[in-house]
């Protein structure tokens, strides 16, 4: 990567051209970085909406200073695996969390989210939960709790009997599915309204466009993940 890590003041460019509405590779071509390294900075910082140089550079100062720290094996840790950058691996970690932050999870559920999804094994105890994400045991406790509720996520017994939290190949199948349901409700709801208001109104018309629309998505989408659902089990032999 040309000039190491970003300065204080390249910072201060991509916020500016992200206020400008410039895309990445525009931001990249100014500061002759690639474009990877932009968007790697924005969205582990806050993404597009909430970047914000000063905190942006703070946080990298921190995190450096981590690195210079001797690395220590924390008991119960999810394994390591050779091969990889472990500094890389946590970065993109940063990365996937920032983006489940913006569909909507709570920073903490993203981070466990992120963390088995960027598993081998996609399984993980909550005591190899919390000594990876350094938190409380109550922390993972609540952000499992919530995963599991949106159908992200199962819990299974292994065979010394400790709960395993799951993130299996068709938990996104599941997930898209329940996402489809709901965004069908909506339209259920918006069409209710319509002899509610009267139809003829202007407001009538609006909730049933409303509703004719969300159910043209919906179904859309639902197909869509019903045809490729085969996806999600392909190996990586197979590819």
């Amino acid at each position: 990567m040309p000039g190491g890590r970003l300065t204080q003041q390249e910072r201060q460019q991509i916020a500016l051209g992200l206020a400008d509405g410039l895309a990445y590779a525009e931001i990249a071509r100014h500061l002759d970085r690639p474009t990877s390294t932009v968007t790697r900075e924005v969205m582990r910082n806050g993404g597009p909406t909430s970047y914000r140089a000063d905190l942006a550079h703070r946080a990298a100062e921190r995190r450096a200073h981590r690195r210079k720290k001797p690395a220590t094996r924390t008991p119960g840790a999810a394994p390591q695996h050779d091969g990889r950058d472990t500094e890389a691996v946590r970065e993109y970690e940063e990365t996937f969390t920032t983006v489940f932050m913006q569909s909507g999870l709570p920073k903490m559920t993203a981070r466990v989210l992120a963390c088995l999804f960027t598993t081998d094994s996609g399984s993980l105890t909550a005591a190899e939960l919390a000594a990876h994400l350094q938190v409380s045991p109550a922390s993972v406790s609540k952000a499992v709790t919530f995963l599991e509720s949106q159908g992200l996520i199962r819990r299974e017994r292994d065979e010394r009997r400790r709960e395993r939290y799951v993130v299996d190949d068709d938990v996104m199948y599941q997930s898209t599915m329940a996402s489809a349901r709901s965004t069908a409700h909506l339209g259920e709801i918006a069409r209710q309204g319509v002899s509610i208001l009267g139809p003829g109104t202007p407001a009538a018309a609006r909730l049933e466009n409303i509703a004719r629309f969300v159910d043209f998505v919906s179904e859309s989408i639902a197909r869509a993940a019903a045809q490729a659902r085969d996806i999600l089990h392909t190996k990586s032999t197979e590819r």
